[in-house]
């Protein structure tokens, strides 16, 4: 059996592997070799390329579950600053890349989940626990005058995380910031309460 520090190189390199090569593309050789570690380990700590891609996937979701801890739900701030502070660290976690790479988990939802019942199950719940931040600050928003109260608060939720993906995709082709700006402008145009911005500059 490998040692365990082996397994836990290839899931933490395997975030990085998989965002710059795809699942598709992204062997267990190229796996190994980019973690540097035999290419048995693999085959020892892992049951199939998926199951790998399932672990990779919840390393990955942990630490966006950190960036939300600090942001969406924040008892030091006000809901909408809650959701400002979230899409601004986005935001600059996606420049690193110049614009290029995205978020794991929409690549592989668009990738795999047509044919991978085993990732498209995680990926399902993966969203369902992501969404549960959103809610809370939609309807903290709307309590407090925030956010327009004539929307159901579960589809304004649905709406900001699909939308931000949405968005995030286009940066991909696009490589530029500029469809996250597009978003943030028109969800204060439409969700946010008039005036709420006005002592602000422009997203």
């Amino acid at each position: 059996m490998s040692s365990p520090s082996n397994r836990e190189q290839l899931i933490e390199t395997g975030v990085e592997t998989l965002m710059c090569r795809g699942f598709s593309n992204a062997s267990v050789r190229d796996i190994a070799s980019a973690a540097g570690v035999p290419l048995g380990s693999f085959t020892n700590h892992f049951r199939s390329k998926e199951d790998y891609a399932v672990e990779v996937l919840d390393r990955y979701f942990a630490s966006l579950q950190h960036v939300m801890a600090q942001t969406l739900e924040s008892p030091n701030m006000a809901p909408l600053q809650r959701l400002d502070a979230y899409l601004d660290v986005i935001t600059d976690l996606m420049s690193v890349s110049g614009w290029r790479y995205g978020c794991l988990i929409g690549n592989l939802g668009l990738e795999v989940s047509g044919y991978s019942e085993l990732i498209r199950t995680r990926l399902q719940g993966i969203f369902a626990d992501w969404l549960r931040p959103f809610l809370a600050v939609v309807v903290d928003a709307q309590r407090s005058g925030e956010l327009r109260d004539d929307l159901s608060p579960e589809e304004v939720a649905e709406f900001l995380l699909a939308g931000w993906h949405g968005a995030i995709l286009r940066m991909k082709v696009e490589r530029s910031d500029e469809p996250l700006k597009r978003f943030r402008r028109i969800i204060e145009v439409t969700l946010f309460q008039s005036g709420r911005r006005q002592d602000k500059e422009p997203v």
